[in-house]
């Protein structure tokens, strides 16, 4: 694992050329390469890559708060290569975004939104001490239909 470079990009480009991967985010399919990039890089993300054998195979960001009142917070946002999906690649990650949060960025509370059709991501979220805080009706179209997203966050156990 290692933080994003402007070399990586490419990767990412990769990770989301993939339908699986587009159809559980929210962008849309064949992102544009520079868009991608500013996405990742711009001054208020964080974002750490997995490597296998050179390869990108997934990636978390952190959206950082820049109001002063919820810098303590941020969003988090995860993309598995579908080649790694059920390998531990997002179990990984994740827990490195949680130990990153906690010990380095001062973060008190992690948020996410997952498609309630998710059930797989979902598990790991529960698991990973992630907590369900509201449901989104209707609020992403996903492969011709309108589907709920949940809100789920992590408060850090200090504070919790």
């Amino acid at each position: 694992m290692k933080r994003l470079d402007q070399n990586d990009t490419s990767g990412l480009y990769e990770i989301y050329c993939y339908t699986e991967v587009t159809q559980n985010s929210s962008q849309l399919p064949f992102l544009d390469t520079n868009k991608l990039s500013k996405l990742f890089t711009s001054e208020n993300t964080y974002t750490l890559i997995a490597e296998w054998d050179g390869m990108t195979v997934g990636h978390i960001t952190f959206i950082l708060e820049t109001k002063p009142r919820i810098k303590h917070c941020a969003g988090i946002a995860i993309a598995v290569h579908p080649k790694f999906h059920g390998k531990g690649v997002g179990k990984a990650l994740m827990e490195e975004a949680i130990n990153q949060a906690d010990n380095w960025l001062n973060l008190v509370r992690l948020e996410l939104e997952v498609h309630a059709d998710n059930d797989i991501a979902i598990g790991l979220y529960e698991k990973l001490g992630f907590n369900l805080e509201g449901r989104k009706k209707l609020s992403t179209f996903k492969a011709g239909r309108y589907i709920d997203t949940l809100i789920m966050a992590r408060i850090h156990p200090n504070y919790g």
